[in-house]
């Protein structure tokens, strides 16, 4: 069997329909008179939670822990697992809430919003590792060129997914963009999908469609699983989306439900008992598990129901850090430096910490080679905010239309 690739991307989320200020949330908007249309709670859940902000910060450290130090932790490519669930969760509430106030979803707005989020950033870093390529001798970035290429194009996870032994050089200066492949080929379908349902179908439905859908891609690992096919599981959107997938779930979940819902009390009780315990299994998880090694048995488990146990796992944590502000988890994940770190800096650290580590190995540091990756990749995602991301983001803010006609 081919060793397992390695787990780079940070998932980034999209919420500029959130409240920007820590621990508070905009009140609800009006809802138009065709009542909630069966999502009494969507427009009210669209705040900023500072908690989940906390845990990006968390599961970005992992990462770059485990690809400077993987004898640290051979496990931290679960952090990416982590990522995924957070990003369906907010992207779907936002789609949902956008539903219920204006009776559709602007598509062409949705999509354009994530360009401006995503592509700028993304682009300013291909172009640097290019620059790096042609101007210098560093052999972290040969073939920065080709790779850049796929990364602009989110192609990155298909070519990957097609090499069944050792991964080739085609990708590997911006390997890490993998997983943003993953995603913004999920997005190109669920919100169609999305739509369909919710024109089409009853809350109640809606949500039972997204449980179905959430199973499809365990199926397909068992259909898909050997030894031969780890890349094209791992890297692959259809055997990655249930990940995505339990985050939208647990979305649709919580907007169905009122506030005076016993249903919902049941759940803010459990799944604030349960948290600990689902991060304690995440952490044991990164600091024992080798997920990306050949481990026999225990590989082909983690290939096929492993993806979405550690998908539950983090749908637990999501659903306690968004119901249950005021536990002690939340609080502490919501620290002021936590919350800013992940809100705004989370997707600046993700595209720029794999090039730096490649940068350091390329110039032979050794000593103090995780003190200096953290500066350089913070310097970095500091200065990717500022120049790139928040003028981008502002753009999307003023550009966005009052009442878009609803998609069909």
């Amino acid at each position: 069997m081919a060793k397992a690739p390695d787990s780079t991307a940070v998932a980034d989320t999209e919420q500029e329909e959130a409240d920007t200020t820590v621990g508070v949330r905009r009140p609800p908007a009006p809802v138009a008179p065709r009542a909630s249309r069966g999502f009494p709670s969507a427009v009210s859940r669209t705040g900023r939670v500072s908690g989940l902000d906390g845990l990006r910060t968390l599961a970005v450290a992992l990462v770059i822990v485990h690809h400077v130090e993987p004898e640290v932790l051979p496990g931290g490519a679960v952090a990416v697992d982590v990522f995924f669930t957070i990003s369906g969760f907010v992207i779907t509430r936002l789609l949902i809430a956008e539903y219920v106030r204006r009776g559709g979803i602007s598509l062409m707005s949705f999509y354009r919003r994530r360009w401006l989020r995503l592509v700028p950033a993304l682009l300013a870093l291909c172009a640097v590792c290019v620059l790096l390529a042609s101007t210098t001798s560093l052999w972290g970035f040969d073939g920065s060129l080709q790779a850049a290429g796929l990364s602009a194009a989110f192609l990155t996870n298909v070519v990957r997914a097609l090499e069944p032994g050792a991964y080739s050089d085609l990708t590997s200066p911006l390997a890490h963009t993998w997983s943003l492949g993953v995603e913004e080929q999920f997005y190109l379908l669920w919100p169609l999908a999305l739509l369909f349902v919710l024109r089409r179908f009853r809350a109640r439905t809606v949500l039972l469609c997204t449980a179905a859908l959430c199973v499809l891609p365990l199926l397909w690992r068992c259909v898909l699983w050997n030894p031969e096919a780890a890349h094209r599981i791992y890297n692959g959107t259809d055997t990655r989306a249930d990940q995505l997938l339990a985050g939208a779930l647990v979305a649709v979940a919580l907007a169905r439900l009122r506030s005076d819902d016993p249903r919902l009390a049941l759940l803010r009780t459990w799944s604030a008992r349960l948290a600990w315990p689902s991060l304690a299994l995440l952490a044991l998880i990164a600091w024992q598990v080798p997920v990306t090694e050949d481990l026999g048995e225990w590989t082909a488990a983690w290939y096929t129901i492993g993806f979405l146990a550690v998908a539950a796992l983090s749908a637990t944590l999501v659903t306690a850090l968004e119901l249950s502000p005021e536990n002690r988890l939340s609080r502490l994940l919501a620290l002021t430096p936590l919350a800013w770190v992940g809100r705004n800096l989370s997707y600046g650290i993700y595209l720029w910490h794999y090039p730096v580590v490649r940068l350091l190995a390329s110039l032979g540091v050794q000593e103090g080679r995780l003190a200096a990756t953290v500066v350089l990749t913070l310097l970095m995602a500091l200065l990717s905010y500022y120049a790139v991301e928040k003028p981008f983001l502002r753009r999307a803010h003023v550009a966005r239309a009052p009442a878009p006609a609803p998609a069909t």
